[in-house]
């Protein structure tokens, strides 16, 4: 009869009957299966037959040399079987799942415009954007350090940049060829162009030429280097490195600009200027962002919710949006008393550096913010959904848009590069 015996094996009745390659009795010799134990009444003990069902006839064993249907564990790195293996990254091989992410950057030779070995190969790629709506038409090379202002007048066809190297460069926007070049002697730090007018800001002064006239004029008054220019309420404004910001209107009578006001209120140097409506809004080295009135030149509200240096500001619709080393982009709107509050915190994982806008080729508009790793993120507004990125060799500080969806943009290594948008695929 069966005995149950508890043992350091456990039962030995169920140990004993689990047939070969399981440690029970030891293997029959004919390989047939008890027919007493499939009527579920054998009594003898070792059983000399198997109490298991006949195993199914093993697959035969895939080769596993070069070309062999391997499969491997996407989570081993292909270790532990062989070298690495090109199956299971895609559909109908393995896991189904890519082992890598597409790249999320260039090909860092060729950023640096050095030879890539890899060539066509490479698995970077080779391209100074990814974006599906975007695409770059040419770099203008001239200038020998990095572009701090670029400038298109209405209606024409020439575009102005000015530079680090003490230099205002006029290029051609039909054949991408530099035009002029207009010495300024000190470094640019900004520049707009309003009317038949170019103001360049510099160091202790704002230069100006009509390019109509071919007059010229130095307006004297700042401090330090003049950082951002604006116009508004027929009042040009300049924001200086003491904190101050300067405004001189035009004088018809004398055909010059003559000093008009000073907007005090920053601690340190403030870096831009915007203005809509009838506000102009400041940001600063000191962490803030004032509003100034227009129509008194007071300063009405103070904003203090960034933590680091406010790099940029920019109007859309209601909205003023302003960017930060610390690492965000604020949007801030009016409450019913009329101040501003922020309405929504985007974080980024760099200092922010410049914002710019525009719409796309399917006139929806779009956020345009550099970054201090040498990149831009393009964002859809308002929902902020990513819409690709720009690359450059160097900081880019200077963007600035034109017409028939073109846009420009300088890095500090002095090259600008010409964009523009298409009608891609909407992510």
């Amino acid at each position: 009869m069966d005995i149950e015996t508890d043992g350091r094996f456990g039962n030995k009745r169920v140990h004993n009957r689990l047939g070969p390659g399981s440690g029970g009795a030891p293997s029959s010799t004919n390989g047939k299966v008890c027919n007493y134990w499939r009527a579920g009444r054998c009594n003898r003990f070792p059983c000399p037959f198997l109490h298991s069902e006949l195993p199914e006839a093993a697959p035969p064993k895939r080769p596993t040399g070069p070309g062999g249907n391997v499969w491997r564990n996407p989570h081993t790195g292909g270790r532990g079987g062989g070298g690495h293996s090109r199956w299971g990254k895609g559909p109908g091989g393995g896991s189904g799942i890519a082992s890598h992410k597409p790249p999320d950057r260039p090909c860092k030779y060729f950023l640096a415009g050095t030879e890539c070995s890899y060539g066509e190969r490479c698995r970077y790629p080779h391209s100074y954007c990814i974006s599906d709506s975007i695409t770059m038409l040419t770099p203008l090379k001239g200038h020998e350090k990095g572009v701090t202002g670029i400038a298109l007048p209405a209606g024409s066809d020439k575009l102005y940049s000015g530079s680090k190297d003490g230099t205002v460069r006029m290029w051609d926007c039909q054949t991408g060829q530099c035009a002029g070049v207009i010495p300024v002697g000190r470094e640019v730090g900004c520049m707009i162009i309003e009317g038949p007018w170019l103001f360049v800001g510099m160091p202790d002064a704002v230069k100006v030429w009509n390019m109509q006239t071919a007059a010229e004029m130095s307006l004297t008054g700042p401090t330090g280097q003049v950082y951002a220019l604006a116009v508004a309420s027929d009042l040009l404004f300049a924001a200086t490195q003491d904190g101050r910001i300067l405004a001189w209107r035009f004088s018809a009578s004398t055909n010059c600009f003559e000093p008009a006001a000073s907007l005090d209120g920053h601690k340190l140097a403030v870096v831009s200027l915007i203005v809509g409506g009838m506000r102009l809004y400041s940001s600063s080295m000191d962490k803030t962002i004032r509003v100034w009135d227009l129509a008194t030149l007071q300063c009405i509200q103070t904003l203090s919710d960034h933590t680091d240096v406010v790099m940029s500001v920019l109007c859309w619709d209601q909205f003023l949006l302003s960017c930060s080393l610390d690492q965000t982009i604020k949007v801030w709107a009016a409450t019913e008393s009329g101040n501003l509050e922020v309405t929504y915190t985007h974080k980024e994982d760099q200092g922010a550096l410049a914002l710019s806008g525009m719409p796309d080729a399917q006139s929806k508009p779009v956020l345009l913010c550099s970054l201090n790793d040498n990149t831009v993120r393009l964002y859809d507004l308002p929902s902020f959904n990513d819409r690709g990125r720009l690359f450059s060799k160097q900081e880019i500080r200077a963007i600035q848009m034109g017409p028939g969806g073109l846009f420009f943009t300088g890095d500090g290594s002095g090259e600008l590069k010409v964009w523009q948008w298409v009608d891609g695929a909407q992510t």
